[in-house]
């Protein structure tokens, strides 16, 4: 069946941002911590860097996956690292469970804070409906993460307005101070380094790629895909700049502030909704790297090893929890932004181009 301009143009970019929006973004965590503490001017220079690294890196990944039919991170990282490339995963579960744990701790603080259930239901909840994605497959969580995106960037959208509604004057009177401190240009470019590591949880749906001008306009569209909810956030919450900043959930801070019950309600449940995108696309990622070196023996991963799969790592997750969300964000993220520009950046930009520009061969063995 012909693949549809969705599947080869827009799909990529909102899987990207499906895994990357609830590690801290869809909580405006990451997005204060990266961009906001540089000042409102300083943070949307850091989101400018931060796009174009986005756009360029996951459009020469993209290219380097069509060409070498790299659709897991094993193959994928196998064209980079030839035999090391065991150390990319090393680094790549540990930060995946850095991520599970924020995210972990942010579907309990939701439900906790917001409804007033246990801490223990919102973990609960998240587990089972990542569960039941990963068993279902990739189709199902191309669609599941398509719809969703679709739902967040509708009500980015409303609580935008909403908000200049409301603090237009601030938020204006803020950007018009300029304020743009020093660490603009670290923090932008660690931001996008870390998440460039979620290209691994994009691969899978890399199949519907043909030729090299899709991969690489996909990947140019994924990168500002990507970062529209983030600019919409930022822009929204400039007005209650600088009380914000030690805000371990900004979103729910910059809602209260609007006093508007019915949409605290429906961002809280797109929240949460994030929160499972993330988690089953990484979990998906390694599922789909098994799967992959299943194959080559003649084997299959069993569909029910998937979900006890997804059981595991967000119960082992649960113990990095304990660090709390804001130092997960800030210390954890930062320190597998200096790894992944070792083992994917640098490698991609040298070995992974020269491979994509030489003629075309038959893809090596994984």
């Amino acid at each position: 069946m012909k693949s549809s301009f969705f599947q080869k143009y827009l799909l990529p970019g909102f899987v990207f941002q499906s895994v990357i929006i609830a590690g801290g973004y869809g909580t405006g965590r990451e997005l204060v911590e990266y961009f906001l503490k540089s000042g409102p001017l300083g943070g949307l220079l850091g989101m400018f860097l931060t796009t174009l690294m986005w756009s360029l890196i996951l459009a020469l990944s993209f290219e380097l996956a069509r060409q070498f039919k790299a659709y897991d991170y094993r193959r994928f990282f196998r064209q980079l690292l030839g035999r090391y490339w065991f150390l990319f995963e090393i680094v790549y579960i540990v930060y995946l469970f850095i991520v599970l744990a924020v995210i972990g701790s942010a579907a309990g603080i939701l439900l906790r804070d917001n409804f007033h259930l246990p801490y223990i239901w919102g973990v609960g909840l998240m587990l089972a409906a990542v569960g039941l994605l990963t068993f279902e497959g990739s189709r199902w969580i191309e669609r599941f993460l398509s719809f969703w995106s679709f739902v967040l960037y509708g009500i980015y959208i409303a609580f935008f307005i909403l908000c200049f509604l409301h603090f237009g004057p601030e938020i204006k009177a803020h950007l018009a101070q300029g304020i743009i401190k020093s660490s603009w240009l670290v923090n932008g470019f660690k931001y996008a380094l870390y998440n460039l590591a979620n290209v691994a949880a994009v691969l899978f749906c890399l199949t519907h790629l043909e030729t090299r001008r899709e991969a690489l306009t996909a990947g140019l569209v994924a990168g500002v895909i990507g970062i529209i909810p983030g600019v919409l956030f930022f822009l929204s919450v400039t007005g209650f700049y600088p009380g914000i900043l030690p805000e371990e959930i900004p979103v729910v801070y910059a809602l209260n502030k609007l006093q508007l019950p019915s949409l605290l309600i429906l961002f809280q449940i797109m929240l949460f909704g994030t929160l499972i995108e993330t988690g089953t696309g990484l979990i998906h990622s390694v599922n789909e790297r098994l799967q992959s070196a299943l194959q080559e023996k003649g084997r299959t991963l069993p569909r029910s090893f998937r979900p006890l799969l997804a059981a595991i790592f967000l119960l082992i997750a649960l113990g990095f929890s304990t660090f709390g969300l804001i130092d997960l964000i800030a210390k954890g993220y930062g320190a597998a932004s200096w790894a992944f520009l070792f083992l994917f950046i640098i490698p991609l930009v040298s070995i992974g181009l020269i491979k994509i520009l030489r003629p075309h061969h038959p893809p090596e063995k994984a």
